[in-house]
Formats: C-alpha cells, sequence, structure tokens
C-alpha cells in the first residue's frame, strides 16, 4: 500500500478530517482500549482529528456515554507526505470534572496511502495506523 501512495501528496486539505481507528500497532492505544475496562467502562471511538488550514491535530479516546481522553498537538507540514508534530496539552474528562496532564513529545507521521475513505500512516516508531473518515465531525 505504502508503495500505492508513494507518489501522492497526503498532506494538503484532504487531511483534514474527523478519522476514526480500525486498526493500529501502536501499544499506548492498544493498552488503552484494553485495559478500559479496569476504569469501569469500555472504549468507544478512537479518533485523529486533523485540520491542516489551523495547523492542529487532537488524538482523542472516548469512554461512552461521557468520557473522553485527548491530546492536542500542532502540526507542521514537513513534506508532500510528513506532517510534525508537538503535542500542546492533555485532559482526561468525564461528565461533570477535568482533568489536565502533562502534555509530552514530538515526532511525526507519514501518511502513506490516502483516498476518498481510508488512510493508512506510519509514524516516526515504526507503528501503523488504519483510519476510516469518521461520518461526524469531532469537537472539544
Amino acid at each position: 500500500m505504502a508503495v500505492l501512495g508513494s507518489d501522492m501528496d497526503t498532506t494538503g486539505d484532504s487531511l483534514s478530517a474527523t478519522w476514526r481507528l480500525l486498526w493500529t500497532t501502536e501499544k499506548e492505544q492498544l493498552f488503552i482500549i484494553e485495559k478500559a475496562y479496569l476504569f469501569g467502562t469500555q472504549t468507544g471511538d478512537v479518533l485523529q482529528v486533523i485540520d491542516v488550514e489551523k495547523k492542529v491535530l487532537n488524538n482523542v479516546i472516548t469512554f461512552p456515554p461521557d468520557g473522553v481522553f485527548f491530546v492536542r498537538s500542532n502540526i507542521e507540514i514537513a513534506s508532500p507526505q510528513r506532517v510534525n508534530f508537538r503535542f500542546t496539552s492533555a485532559v482526561l474528562r468525564g461528565k461533570n470534572w477535568e482533568v489536565p496532564l502533562p502534555p509530552f513529545g514530538k515526532g511525526w507521521f507519514e501518511t502513506v496511502y490516502l483516498d476518498d475513505e481510508i488512510r493508512v500512516v506510519k509514524d516516526i516508531r515504526g507503528d501503523y495506523l488504519v483510519v476510516e473518515r469518521a461520518p461526524y465531525q469531532w469537537t472539544e
């Protein structure tokens, strides 16, 4: 699939969307998804919300009906396929409460394939992410 997308510009306006996780090798996301039951909940949608024009990326894990964990990031387009990011804040939120968490980290991801429905991403650690365009826009 990466070969199919090797000549594509995947960092333009078509990257801006709410993307819903279908599959990943990212250990942190898999841990949260698998261990949500320890907190008396289950994981809902796992999202990447990207706005290229505003240079913003939010990584979001929902815990229905009212919980969410999200990490805000600033992004910079580095090449036709690569986006650099720097985490700026993180929040764990419930129905009537919110806990700010310290952000940490920076890195990059490459969208190695992108069409109207699906996006395939490789990140700085060699992890992969397959996402689909969500049928809704996530907002804080």
